[in-house]
């Protein structure tokens, strides 16, 4: 069994659970989830987790994304993107790119989203999108998300103009309503007209590799070579080296003294998660530090 994570290089048109199914027949074997759906007319950078690196998909889902996308003004969607049934238009005037930046600044930082009739937020028991369908539209509540930075990188004249963008964010952060939103405060109606996920977590599009290239390491029997392994994946965690005869406690889920552990960051905060190496460079597990002298496991990986 192959166990790590695949950056996958999503096509649009593909859903995420389509990507999984490839992978899962690739690789034989049926341990293989994503870290986070992509929209099926979303391209960009997909994680899929193999093996025992499924437990860690959690912490990769946390992690901030990145985006390049565009934003059509004139018009806006019942989707808020380029699928949807245009529901609002309106004449675009001039515009002036410092006051589009000057917008785009206001909305970097902690703001607040209504998420999407479009989308699977579950409201009385059934997902939005299912609501939607039915052509009604339900009260939803706001939620807080982090825009860590957004910048126009060009811009499209003509009747509908077109901004095209970068966006780091948080997770939950749904890009075409930031699009919406954005739209509204240059007053004007407003879409999501493309969209490519540059970074998820630590993987970028150049990390990332198609199922294309994948079917063929796949055929030559060297599928492990996309493989990035759990903890390398979890880099953004700090690390704390442990004596080789110490392997034996880590994987039966011991306490560890930290007295005599070498902390390869620095010291570690009390409640931090951190991976676990033996002193010859293989990853153990993830243990939390529950006190200055004494740490807890949280997860333990039996991976040679």
């Amino acid at each position: 069994m192959l166990h790590g994570v695949i950056p996958v290089r999503k096509a649009r048109g593909m859903t995420s659970h389509d990507v999984v199914s490839r992978i899962r027949r690739l690789a034989g074997q049926k341990k293989v989830g994503h870290t986070g759906t992509l929209d099926p007319e979303v391209e960009g950078v997909l994680p899929v987790c193999l093996g025992q690196a499924t437990r860690i998909a959690e912490y990769i889902q946390e992690l901030p994304k990145r985006y390049r996308g565009t934003m059509t003004l004139g018009s806006a969607t019942d989707t808020q993107d380029q699928t949807g049934r245009v529901v609002e238009e309106r004449e675009v005037g001039s515009l002036d790119p410092e006051e589009i930046d000057e917008v785009f600044r206001r909305f970097t930082g902690e703001i607040e989203q209504i998420p999407p009739m479009f989308s699977a937020v579950k409201v009385g028991g059934r997902k939005l999108y299912e609501w939607a369908r039915e052509g009604r539209e339900v009260p939803r509540k706001p939620r807080k998300v982090t825009i860590h930075s957004l910048r126009r990188i060009g811009m499209e004249k003509g009747k509908q103009p077109r901004i095209h963008f970068d966006v780091q964010c948080s997770k939950g952060t749904y890009v075409r309503t930031l699009c919406v939103d954005l739209g509204r405060a240059l007053g004007y109606p407003a879409h999501m007209s493309g969209l490519i996920r540059t970074e998820s977590g630590p993987f970028s599009l150049e990390d990332a590799r198609s199922l294309e290239e994948l079917e063929s390491m796949a055929e030559n029997g060297e599928l492990d070579r996309a493989l990035t392994g759990i903890g390398e994946a979890l880099g953004h965690l700090p690390a704390v080296m442990v004596p080789r005869e110490t392997f034996p406690d880590v994987m039966n889920g011991r306490p560890l003294g930290m007295e005599e552990q070498k902390e390869e960051q620095g010291p570690v905060p009390v409640g931090t998660l951190f991976r676990v190496y033996t002193d010859d460079g293989r990853f153990c597990a993830l243990y939390t530090l529950k006190d200055k002298s004494k740490a807890i496991p949280v997860k333990v990986f039996r991976v040679r």
